[in-house]
């Protein structure tokens, strides 16, 4: 069993976004775990691996802890062994409105996001088939670490799971179910897992069915809340910073006396029969793209053929060294393919499709799809090259994932739901043994017709049918399991303003201005960001397409090496991202450079590739003609075009960038790269484990010299005032709808006012969780949007400023919203915000600052930021501090001088005869 792609980087990104503040203090070893003797009363330890322990209250309740004092920021993940497997007849979707009614409130903690809000916490939830986990992420102390196990605590067995909270809530779900209408490839899945089981409840969406979500009953989601919401049915993980023998204090307090219900956890003995014929289906909805799906049942993730199964799924499904791809994209069939193992405690299911351009033909790429599936690793079996790549990127996902302890906390979940959260390990460490041989009989097995979903029953006299036999406990495959690995260790680093000037080297070669921090970091990662500046307005002009073009094409191909040899050299050097921006590790950061500079010197545009590409940005172009909220965002950004098109700063519509990129041609990315492209102006930053001087040595002698030949000026936007308008775009028959409105000012990020504009757009709609004033009456109490909030946008160069706001919402609530929304706003510029909401605001505001300060891609990016204006962070200790200085009436004088909402033009794009119907009645 191994980490699957969509895991790793799920846990790589809730790791990225986790963003906390640091303390200045030395390199720590590794936090010891907390000895038994010394262990609370009630508190039994259990097993550890690599500097993970797990620890046991009397009540049933795990606990895993997982110190790191790499960053000074603690998660706090609460995981219940309950998700849509558990949803009985007429309550599909339960489990997932029980997680946003949690954070609704409790007993203790009636509103616990405003809390969030206020500490400048990250929190979310999520609902899989196995499992429900909550999760807060914050600046570690023990004030906030105190906050959040009460919290989690309290939310076990006192939280309201009020009829108030259900009506309200239930509207946003359904918006976010329907969301999920509005897509494609939501659909089609939803539609192929739902074929895939008669009986077992892993053929249940996790979102739920419509009419369950509207209408399921206040004491059936209470029932279910106290049924498994209880300690035995529930791990606890803590990571990050924290002391281990302080927190278990705490977790022993808050709760060892909890007592679980005197009715067992029901037991399950649904077992899907095997599958014995193939299944077909079609959607038939409005759209710009087409997709066919295949999928197959497979065991367990615990059963022993799962690596083998992942592992022939991975070789199928890789682009661009997969055989699928290989199939079907490079010979024009389709436009993209897809495949991905989901890996479960029950049987799965894998999934494999493609993306095939509107008008040709479908059936021919599903007959070609089922053809490579079923015959490719039977004709030829899996080669060393394929097996050791596949081997290769699931190594660095696995040591990416645990290299962030904030993300890994969370990802965790999906361990624990498997049995224990040790198999995380035990997988990474079985990895190797996967042998090309089993993914050839896995393939074999399971990847069968009539094991098939695409199908009406067929008679056959000759079935083959795939038998899937019973998987062996988490204990039993842990029984002779021995942990190899040490735990890692990293510098406790101080993200401090101060520190960040003095631990990074400043070097401006020529045009070329660079940032070097070099510091110790779990995993030996570093981050690399880099800005390259090339021609001015004249020369560019007409030249859009090519210019992002050429940077899409960079990866695939130089004058010595083809795409895949690029992908493969990726993936030897553990790079995660693109030629702008990657991470990688210590040991493999100069040849990273080194191929990274060659892309961008050596680039060859082959012309096979350069098609592939084109039909790729052709279909994505197409496929937002029927989107609403892509339709939205294209017509503001249209409405506010003040410079000609051709402009590089011009917005194109839709049909704009589609007949420009049809007039383009192979030749014009040559051209372009040929007079624009060059490494020696602009900036870059690296930060994380590196040696600073090899590193500057070889900047200097390849990217440094390595000169655009096209004049060179700044290209920024100059404010010009646009007179407010309302646009309505029809897009019926989708089940989602976005409204998005902006308005322009002059100012830029010197001006004395742009502080106190922050912190009025943090109170109004930029605030984290679910406590700004937009979201708390949208969402909160009318419930009308899953999602709704404000930005300012302030540049550094030039001076045109905007104000935005968006929201998603259900078609029928598309003018009521609109209506609240331009109350809110009014509201606040004619009575202003409160002495507490600012108070509580610039909190928020500073702490959010402090977290971004402790995540090396937002400090990399910075910098570079900060370079090509002639800063370093002293600039923005000033902000803070002037944020720090603001006083209400500053923040109301701010708020009312720039967002004014007469000159506010809105865009409502959905369904308008559902919204005037709504509106009738």
């Amino acid at each position: 069993m191994k980490i699957t792609k969509k895991l790793a980087l799920a846990a790589c990104v809730a790791g990225a976004l986790t963003m906390m503040n640091v303390q200045a203090q030395p390199t720590p070893a590794p936090q010891p775990a907390a000895q038994s003797a010394s262990l609370p009363a009630g508190v039994t330890q259990g097993p550890t691996v690599e500097g993970i322990t797990e620890y046991r209250l009397a009540n049933g309740l795990r606990v895993v802890l997982f110190p790191d004092d790499s960053k000074a920021t603690a998660t706090v993940n609460m995981t219940y062994l309950v998700g849509s497997r558990q949803e009985n007849y007429g309550e599909t979707g339960m489990a997932h409105l029980l997680e946003h009614l949690i954070f609704k409130g409790s007993k203790n903690y009636p509103d616990p996001t405003k809390e969030f809000t206020n500490r400048g916490f990250r929190m979310n939830g999520s609902t899989w088939l196995d499992r429900t986990n909550y999760f807060v992420s914050f600046t570690a102390n023990e004030d906030n670490l105190a906050f959040a196990l009460a919290w989690s605590a309290d939310a076990m067995r006192n939280s309201f799971i009020a009829k108030k909270d259900l009506d309200s809530e239930m509207s946003v779900v359904r918006n976010e179910y329907e969301m999920g209408e509005n897509s494609p490839s939501s659909v089609l899945f939803k539609r192929l897992q739902s074929m895939m089981y008669d009986w077992h409840n892993y053929g249940k969406s996790t979102i739920g069915n419509r009419s369950d979500i509207e209408h399921v009953r206040i004491e059936n989601l209470q029932n279910f809340y106290h049924r498994y919401y209880r300690p035995d049915n529930a791990v606890l993980t803590v990571s990050g910073k924290f002391d281990v023998t302080k927190t278990l204090a705490m977790i022993a307090k808050d709760f060892g006396n909890i007592e679980n219900p005197k009715e067992a956890l029901p037991e399950e003995w649904t077992v899907e029969p095997t599958a014995d014929g193939e299944r077909v289906f079609e959607i038939r909805r409005r759209g710009e793209s087409q997709l066919v799906a295949v999928g197959y049942r497979i065991p367990s993730a615990l059963h022993q053929d799962f690596p083998g199964t992942e592992t022939a799924t991975d070789v199928l499904a890789d682009t661009p060294s997969g055989r699928l791809y290989e199939a079907l994209v490079k010979t024009g069939l389709a436009t993209s393919v897809f495949g991905y193992a989901i890996g479960a405690k029950q049987p799965g299911f894998v999934v494999f499709g493609a993306t095939v351009k509107k008008g040709e033909s479908l059936e021919k790429v599903k007959d070609k799809l089922i053809e490579t599936i079923e015959t490719s690793l039977t004709k030829a079996p899996v080669t060393e090259k394929e097996l050791n790549r596949v081997k290769a990127q699931a190594e660095t996902q696995f040591e990416r994932a645990f290299s962030d302890p904030e993300g890994f906390g969370v990802g965790l979940s999906e361990y624990i739901a498997l049995g224990d959260w040790r198999l995380f390990f035990y997988g990474r460490d079985q990895m190797k043994n996967v042998t090309g041989k089993e993914a050839d009989e896995a393939a074999k097995k399971y990847f069968v017709r009539d094991n098939r979903v695409v199908g009406m029953f067929i008679p056959d006299d000759e079935p083959k049918r795939a038998e899937i036999t019973a998987a062996p406990s988490a204990e039993e495959v842990l029984a002779t399991y021995k942990p190899k690995a040490e735990a890692q260790s990293a510098e406790a680093f101080d993200s401090s303003f101060d520190n960040l000037n003095a631990r990074t080297t400043r070097i401006d070669v020529g045009n070329l201005k660079i940032a070097l921090l070099p510091k110790k970091n779990r995993g030996e990662t570093v981050t690399v960001m880099m800005n390259f500046r090339y021609g001015d307005a004249k020369s560019l002009f007409g030249r859009s397409a090519a210019k992002q073009m050429t940077a899409s094409m960079l990866t695939r191909g130089t004058d010595k090496l083809t795409r895949q040899d690029i992908d493969d050299k990726l993936t030897e050097l553990k790079v995660q991202g693109g030629p702008s921006g990657f991470v990688t590790t210590r040991e493999n950061l100069p040849k990273a450079l080194e191929l990274v500079f060659s892309l961008y010197k050596d680039s060859s545009f082959p012309e096979d590739e350069f098609k592939q590409l084109k039909k790729q940005m052709i279909v994505m172009l197409e496929s937002m003609r029927d989107k609403p909220d892509m339709l939205a965002k294209n017509a503001i950004d249209q409405h506010f075009n003040t410079y000609p098109k051709g402009d590089v700063r011009y917005e194109p519509s839709i049909a704009e960038a589609l007949e420009e990129l049809n007039k383009t041609e192979d030749k014009d990315l040559k051209n372009f790269h040929s007079q624009f492209y060059g490494t020696a102006r602009g900036e870059i930053s690296i930060v994380g484990d590196f040696d600073a001087k090899a590193v500057e040595k070889l900047i200097r002698e390849d990217y440094a010299k390595y000169v655009s030949s096209a004049p060179y000026a700044e290209i920024y936007k100059e404010y010009k005032p646009v007179k407010a308008e309302r646009i309505v775009i029809d897009t019926p028959e989708k089940e989602n709808a976005t409204i998005i409105a902006r308005s322009d000012f002059s100012m830029n990020d010197t001006n004395p006012d742009a502080p106190a504009l922050q912190v009025a757009n943090w109170i109004l709609g930029g605030g984290t969780g679910l406590s700004n004033r937009l979201i708390d009456r949208l969402r909160q109490k009318e419930g009308l949007s899953y999602g709704a909030g404000s930005g300012v946008k302030i540049p550094g160069k030039g001076d045109q400023a905007s104000f935005i706001f968006r929201a998603i919402v259900a078609p029928q609530n598309l003018l009521k919203a609109e209506a609240s929304a331009k109350d809110v706003i009014a509201k606040a510029v004619k009575d202003g915000f409160t002495d507490d909401e600012v108070r509580e605001a610039k909190k928020g505001l500073l702490q959010s600052m402090d977290v971004a300060r402790s995540q090396d891609p937002i400090v990399a990016s910075s910098w570079n930021d900060k370079m090509s204006l002639n800063r370093d962070w002293s600039f923005s200790k000033a902000r803070a501090e002037a944020i720090k200085n603001l006083t209400t009436e500053q923040v109301n004088a701010a708020l009312r001088k720039y967002i004014k909402p007469e000159d506010m033009t809105f865009v409502l794009a959905g369904d308008q005869k559902k919204a005037q119907a709504a509106q009738k009645k």
